[in-house]
């Protein structure tokens, strides 16, 4: 893919002087003649699509400013002598496919395609990725400085997130002119592909399995009291996140285990890149040390003797083939974070072989391996009550069957069963002198309606305690899978999942209006991966005519999260009260979602109440 010429100092020399006078490029108007000699500010142009996409051209040069080796392998290239345009980024990415023989300091000149890569594809409405596709590179001098990075830091950074899309292009900001002064995106967008560098940055999303890790550039901006950045608001996006990701080899130099409210110390310094898991990204040649800050697991305060203690707690595809170790933890955070909850209701638990797909749906095996788990941690001898889904029927991994338990504790509580309850059969309402009751207990909340298709049904049971009755619904909202992320070239992006949630909210709220119909005061608790936020449409349904309170909302902003994503702190785990629920305490119990290792990728969520 590569040549080269003898790469002596006298040659760089010389080389580097022509770059920087500009001798070695052509001009703009003799690119869009026939493609020769176009420089990069050309090919990137002022909007987020090259105006020479599809074209063939010649002679590009630059300096090598980082090496690819995984992944999208390739190289980035920079222009040292910039135009006077803050639109036009002067950083370029070379797609070669095969790993690349250039290094960085390396002149160099290119041939290729113009193309518009979109990680995910088109329809994932991500924005593109300008790039040269099919190149032949030639080395002219090796050994160049690199061009002096661009300091992103929090004055830099727009306080805008984006533009609104252009209605007659569906919503889309392709086709408009950057302001990078004006709105974030655009300013990520003008530095695409050019070397980038950040000051010591606070983490707000801790490293991944894939090494990677998210730091903000504005340290105030939605910040809590444990380091993270909150998303509270569709209209408040946090502006100063960005992922980092390292050019360097793993195997050279392990990436570092970062939790959220870490410092990444120093200078990171790299390409600005675009990809599908998080959008604009520092691919850093020089990555800063992270700083240990000490964060630490909560624990929540026990139950009093006449409060009762409900949680909800996703486990993550749960199943008897995980490590015990991860049964061990997940039982060890249940006795000692969550002081041992009255009642639990359990996302994600897996049916007895796990990913298996061979028919089984019956859970008893995992439940079992929990409960004793439990035990063993100190804990109490919960029972267990849920209902088996039909094969395939609830959506998540194929073959696992996913499912709500609910855990309880005989000692505190009981359980009141009506049987009849399966798959397919709906639980319903009834009542007497002004009491409610389940028809069916545990039981399945409308099984048949649509818009549980491929989705987790909720799970209702009907508990007594201190002689009062409460009723629980467990419930696994579907996923946000198909949504545009907030980086999609649409603006705002298309949230085409809401759809389902917000049909799963209207039939759950339908069902306590039912309850609160026939006993006004009745105590209901509306629990579990909501997979929505607290300012959403699909909350919003949940709590319709005031059937139902996100307590969540009695926390300060700063604590309202369960889950971090890409750096934003947010909300998808939730406990909705009823009326007659008056008093409560609520803890989102921050165990596992800012730490690089985890049980779950979800907190869990507790509230006492006296019934």
């Amino acid at each position: 893919m590569s040549s080269s010429i003898p790469r002596s100092a006298a040659v760089a020399a010389v080389v580097s002087a022509a770059l920087a006078a500009g001798l070695l490029v052509g001009s703009a108007s003799a690119s869009a003649e026939d493609g020769a000699g176009v420089r990069i500010h050309d090919i990137q142009g002022t909007t987020r699509v090259s105006p020479l996409v599809g074209q063939q051209v010649t002679g590009v040069t630059g300096i090598v400013t980082g090496v690819r080796a995984y992944g999208s392998r390739g190289f980035w290239i920079q222009d040292p002598t910039p135009d006077a345009n803050p639109a036009t980024s002067e950083g370029l990415f070379v797609f070669t496919s095969a790993v690349p023989t250039v290094a960085v300091g390396d002149a160099v000149s290119v041939n290729g395609t113009v193309t518009e890569y979109v990680p995910g594809g088109p329809a994932s409405g991500n924005q593109s990725l300008t790039q040269l596709s099919k190149p032949v590179v030639t080395v002219l001098s090796q050994g160049n400085p690199v061009p002096a990075p661009v300091t992103i830091s929090s004055w830099s950074v727009p306080g805008a997130y984006a533009p609104a899309g252009d209605p007659a292009a569906g919503g889309s900001i392709n086709g408009l002119t950057l302001k990078p002064r004006t709105y974030a995106l655009d300013y990520y967008e003008s530095l695409e592909g050019t070397n980038v560098r950040i000051g010591s940055s606070r983490v707000v999303g801790a490293t991944d399995p894939y090494s990677e890790l998210w730091v903000t550039v504005k340290p105030w901006e939605n910040a809590n009291r444990r380091g993270g950045t909150v998303y509270g608001s569709y209209e408040d996006q946090n502006t100063g996140r960005l992922q980092v990701q390292s050019l360097v080899p793993i195997a050279q130099q392990p990436f570092p285990k970062a939790n959220v409210g870490d410092v990444l110390s120093g200078v990171t310094e790299g390409p600005l890149d675009f990809n599908q898991y998080g959008g604009y990204t520092l691919t850093a040649r020089t990555l800063g040390t992270v700083v240990d800050r000490g964060l630490e697991r909560e624990t929540t305060d026990r139950q009093h003797r006449n409060e009762l203690a409900v949680a909800t707690y996703n486990v993550e595809n749960l199943d008897p083939t995980d490590p015990q170790e991860k049964f061990d933890a997940l039982a060890k955070a249940v006795v000692e974070n969550l002081a041992s909850p009255d009642v639990v209701a359990l996302e994600e638990i897996q049916d007895d072989n796990g990913a298996k797909n061979d028919g089984t749906v019956g859970a008893g095996q995992t439940v079992k391996k929990f409960t004793d788990a439990i035990v063993a941690a100190g804990g109490p001898a919960y029972e267990w009550r849920s209902v088996d889904p039909e094969n395939n029927k609830d959506g998540g991994e194929p073959g696992g069957n996913i499912r709500q338990v609910f855990l309880f504790n005989p000692a505190r509580v009981s359980f009141t069963d009506r049987p009849g309850g399966d798959a397919t059969t709906a639980t319903g309402v009834t009542g007497r002198k002004g009491h409610a009751a389940l028809t069916v207990s545990p039981g399945r909340i409308d099984p048949a309606n649509a818009a549980w298709a491929d989705s987790r049904k909720p799970l209702a049971g009907e508990f007594v305690f201190r002689g009062r009755t409460v009723f629980v619904i467990a419930n696994h909202f579907g996923s946000k899978g198909g949504d545009e992320s907030i980086v999609s070239h649409h603006q705002p992006p298309n949230r085409s999942s809401e759809a389902k949630r917000l049909l799963q909210a209207q039939a759950v709220n339908g069902f306590v209006k039912q309850l609160l119909a026939v006993e006004k005061q009745a105590d209901v608790l509306v629990v579990g991966d909501i997979n929505d936020f607290e300012f959403s449409g699909t909350t919003k349904a949940l709590t319709d005519g005031g059937a139902l309170y996100p307590a969540v909302k009695s926390l300060p902003r700063g604590e309202r999260y369960s889950y971090v994503y890409q750096g934003n702190s947010q909300v998808l785990d939730q406990i909705l009260t009823s009326p007659g629920i008056r008093r409560f305490a609520y803890d989102s119990v921050h165990i596992n979602a800012e730490f690089a290792d985890q049980d779950s990728d979800h907190d869990p969520q507790v509230l006492r109440f006296r019934p």
